[in-house]
């Protein structure tokens, strides 16, 4: 009898169950089973037990034919429940192939089995026999000990199925494992280590190692896989034989495609660390050199390129012996050979072409050459290869009618790496650099970029960017190559520069950039400009007959940038950048030259340094700081400083105090709530101050108190405050004046921390100071805490006075508001009298409409409408009572007026309308012509 262990015939003969029909493929059982409606699993027990029996007759034909049985049984799949089982009988069929070659083909028919997708019978048996699942999977590599080809390529080949396997009909009863669940399982039962254990036991059999190959090619898409396989040495084990004989060629791409792997998803420096040898270095540099010369196929070339971007991958290595094995001196002839004309054999007759895998073949070659100067034994070989020379030769603007080998767009884009090579390359090689005429030829190239010469750029690359349809790209990496050299500091360089009129050139540009502003290129226009400023800043440093020549057109450009809108800083473009630049070309190329200095100050550069340290961003604060403080040595500066005035009219001083007070917040110093001292011991100690503890020092150490004073703008706070005289500081708080307490006395403080840390650095090397010494130390550590606690009763001194001024001013504004409601009042009391007194209607409506025009104007807004109808009659409302009596306003007194009713607007002029009504009200009494009065 023949069955399959997945399906259970009582479900398949269900009602609405999904398959009414079972193929004689799917089952094959008795009549007697058929009629049961059940089916009987396959006794594996007794396979196993017949398997490990050696004294029976006729025991191999039996064997063979349990085995058959059951690789029928389950030809549909294996349960994942008899996994483990079947699993052994497999081993146990292994073990007879070397004495009993029979079993090869029983061994491989269990193996295709294994191929195909596992079943389960419940959503569970997936975690249920996860254990077993992996322990039956790991054995598929010890299995490749044996010596037996054709088990061996079927390992293989069962192993690639798990990533190919093709679903089969569904089984009632059964369901299939997810397909990734081998793969999981693989991974668990660390497959891909055993696997790649076994291509020591393959050296000179091709077929089975390029199974191998992609079996590790399959397994290394997973990160646990490559890790595995990096513990297990793999790269190493496959890069030694990349160069092996193989006529199908397989064995180089499936090796590098592994490689490239183990780089991306396990530990890259483990792997190049593996690599690193010269065994492995000698035998990607003959095949690197098989490929470049004899390898003319797009296949050869790509895998060409594949290779020389694992080769870039391993240089980044310092230890990698590149130089011992030959490599870099053949790459760097291949980079150059068609710049300049070589005699070697290698390339003799050699020439590229301009398809895309040679395209990209020169960049990388490009990218290594700089990767390569990192180690400085290569000096030497860059200076035999002519590396500058060569890359000189695309540092020039395009010539009409020019034939090249490249395309245009081709062109641009390897200029552009020949830049940005220059870049690395040109600082170690200054001689050469200069021999080539390098600085002449950089800035004729800049005033190609800088010309209206048209060009069109394609922009595509990434070392274009920005750059589409302008010279921008061009220049920006021109600039970085002057920046390169300027920076260092090599006299010979940057004088050269100066003579050749770099400082008037660079000043142009950037005037002409201004003009070109773009939103689209903005980015790299600001790139520009912060280069300009650092190039100028290299080359007018310490030289005031440079500074000259930057001279007021230079101020103009810097202080363009000082106004720039301070809330375009934080749009991450780059003008924080361009910022910081402007502001290390006034450290560089202003101060110190007095005409400079003085035009800077005539623009109000002041200002506008102030401006931005207002904005108050850290960043920024110490580098003005120490603008300000050299500054201030002009004379000049000082009334600047002091004219200057902030958002509510904040003063310089007031600010230069304000920042103090943060700095302090953010270090941690203890102050109380009113800004005081709290500490006179340690008046100044930040937090890290106080957890880091004292210890010896070297003689030429900084200890903590000195570098205190490096690391925060508090130092430079007090200079610019001293320079300005503590003693006449405008727009001071009582707050401001607490702390000016100690920030003038900021240097005896500090004196005295550092006398304590050397007092105490003495008793921690118990050491012990002669009398006389330790009398003086003793006495500046008390002289120092004097000195606090005469700040803290200053302190006290001016909190107390404040509260005094304070509490007479609120008596003040209290007894005036009390005045305010008295004369209102007083007021409101004489109109209503009037009122009732007057009976003339045609007084009464001209009274109303000088009370709604009143009310209307902003003068009287907010003011009772009694008041205002009071002040409407002194100023314009003339009026002669009815029964011919005279109104008479002695509210205001003479002595205010200056004279009678007549002169009412000058009253209202001199004396301030405060609160809605006059400061002194009487009442209204009416008089029978005796007071002059005016006729209705």
């Amino acid at each position: 009898m023949s069955a399959v262990v997945t399906t259970v015939m009582a479900e398949a003969q269900e009602p609405g169950s999904r398959n009414k029909s079972i193929t004689p493929r799917q089952l094959s059982v008795t009549e007697d089973e058929e009629k049961q409606g059940v089916f009987k699993p396959m006794d594996l027990n007794r396979v196993m037990k017949l398997l490990e029996d050696k004294d029976k007759d006729d025991l191999e034909e039996k064997q063979l034919k349990s085995v058959k049985k059951l690789v029928q049984y389950y030809q549909n799949g294996l349960p994942l429940r008899d996994l483990a089982q079947i699993f052994k009988i497999l081993n146990l069929c292994a073990g007879k192939i070397e004495n009993q070659p029979q079993f090869i083909e029983p061994a491989c028919d269990i193996l295709k089995l294994c191929g195909l997708p596992f079943l389960k019978k419940k959503v569970s048996d997936e975690i249920t026999y996860a254990e077993d699942t992996a322990i039956s999977i790991a054995l598929l590599g010890d299995l490749m000990k044996i010596p037996s080809s054709e088990l061996r390529i079927q390992i293989c080949k069962c192993i690639v199925d798990f990533y190919h396997a093709e679903p089969k009909k569904h089984i009632p009863g059964y369901q299939q494992a997810s397909s990734s669940y081998k793969i999981k399982m693989a991974e668990v039962g660390g497959l891909a280590k055993t696997m790649v254990q076994s291509m020591t036991l393959l050296e000179n059999q091709l077929v089975e190692k390029l199974w191998v190959l992609k079996v590790l090619q399959h397994l290394s898409t997973s990160e646990v896989n490559c890790t595995l396989m990096m513990k297990a040495q793999a790269a190493s084990g496959i890069c030694v034989h990349l160069n092996d004989p193989d006529p199908s060629g397989q064995l180089l791409f499936r090796s590098s495609e592994i490689l490239w792997n183990l780089l991306e998803k396990s530990s890259k420096e483990e792997i190049i660390q593996q690599l690193s040898n010269l065994e492995c270095l000698l035998t990607l540099k003959e095949v690197f050199k098989n490929l470049f010369t004899r390898g003319f196929s797009h296949y050869d070339r790509q895998l060409r390129n594949d290779i020389l971007v694992i080769t870039t991958i391993i240089a980044q290595n310092p230890g990698a012996p590149m130089i011992e094995c030959g490599f870099t001196r053949d790459l760097i002839l291949f980079a150059t050979f068609n710049e300049v004309k070589s005699q070697n054999p290698l390339v003799k007759g050699l020439k590229l072409s301009n398809s895309c895998e040679d395209f990209e073949l020169k960049k990388l070659l490009f990218n290594i050459i700089v990767i390569l100067c990192k180690d400085l034994p290569t000096v030497q070989l860059l200076i035999d290869g002519k590396v500058v020379l060569a890359l000189f030769t695309y540092i020039k603007k395009p010539e009409k009618h020019k034939i090249i080998e490249w395309s245009a767009a081709q062109h641009e884009e390897l200029q552009l790496h020949a830049i940005a090579t220059l870049s690395s390359v040109a600082p170690l090689l200054i001689e050469e650099y200069m021999s080539c005429q390098g600085n002449a030829q950089v800035l004729a190239f800049l005033e190609w970029c800088d010309s209206e010469d048209p060009f069109i750029s394609q922009g595509n690359s990434f070392h274009g960017a920005g750059g589409r349809g302008n010279k921008f790209a061009q220049m920006r990496y021109s600039l970085r190559l002057l920046r390169a050299m300027v920076y260092l500091e090599d006299e010979t360089v940057n004088t050269d520069l100066c003579e050749k009129g770099t400082i008037q050139q660079l000043i142009g540009i950037f005037k002409n950039i201004i003009s070109k502003t773009n939103e689209k290129e903005e980015a790299i226009i600001l790139e520009i400009q912060s280069d300009i400023l650092l190039i100028l800043s290299g080359l007018c440093e310490h030289h005031i007959q440079r500074k000259e020549i930057f001279g007021t057109e230079g101020v103009d450009i810097v202080l363009h940038v000082m106004k720039t809108d301070p809330k375009k800083i934080q749009s991450g473009l780059g003008y924080n950048v361009l910022l910081f630049s402007t502001l290390d070309s006034i450290w560089c190329c202003i101060l110190g030259c007095y005409s400079s200095e003085d035009y800077f100050l005539e623009k109000e550069g002041i200002f506008l340094l102030l401006d931005v340290l207002a904005l108050n961003q850290k960043k920024f604060c110490n580098l003005i700081l120490g603008i300000m403080v050299e500054f201030c040595d002009n004379p000049k500066t000082s009334a600047h400083v002091n004219a200057w005035r902030g958002k509510k009219d904040q003063t310089a001083a007031s600010l230069l105090i304000k920042l103090w007070r943060k700095e302090e917040k953010d270090l941690g110093v203890k102050r109380d709530k009113n800004g005081k001292i709290i500490d006179t011991k340690k008046p100044l100690f930040t937090s890290f101050q106080e957890e880091q503890k004292i210890m010896p020092l070297p003689a030429n150490c900084p200890s903590v108190a000195v570098m205190d004073i490096a690391e925060n703008i508090r130092a430079k706070i007090y200079a610019v405050l001293g320079k300005l005289d503590f003693e006449n500081l405008p727009g001071l708080s009582a707050e401001d004046f607490v702390t000016l307490c100690i920030i003038h006395r900021y240097l005896d403080f500090k004196i005295g921390e550092i006398w304590n840390e050397i007092y105490e650095e003495i008793k921690l090397e118990k050491l012990r100071p002669v009398t006389a010494d330790k009398k003086i130390l003793e006495g500046i550590t008390t002289a120092s805490e004097n000195i606090g606690k005469m700040v803290v009763s200053l302190q006290n001194e001016m909190i107390e006075s404040q509260a005094r001024q304070d509490a007479q001013s609120e008596q003040k504004v209290y007894a005036k508001i009390q005045a305010t409601h008295k004369q209102r009042d007083l007021a409101n009391k004489s109109w209503e009298n009037f009122l009732a007194r007057t009976s003339n209607a045609k007084t009464l409506k001209k009274a109303k409409r000088l009370q709604e025009k009143a009310i209307e104007s902003s003068k009287y807004k907010g003011q009772p409408q009694n008041t205002i109808l009071h002040r409407t009659v002194i100023k314009g409302l003339n009026t002669t009572v009815p029964s011919g009596g005279v109104v008479t306003v002695e509210s205001t007194p003479v002595r205010l007026l200056g004279g009678p009713l007549a002169d009412t607007d000058l009253a209202l002029k001199k004396l301030p309308i405060r609160g809605g009504a006059l400061q002194r009200m009487k009442a209204i009494k009416i008089g029978n012509g005796q007071n002059k009065s005016i006729p209705s």
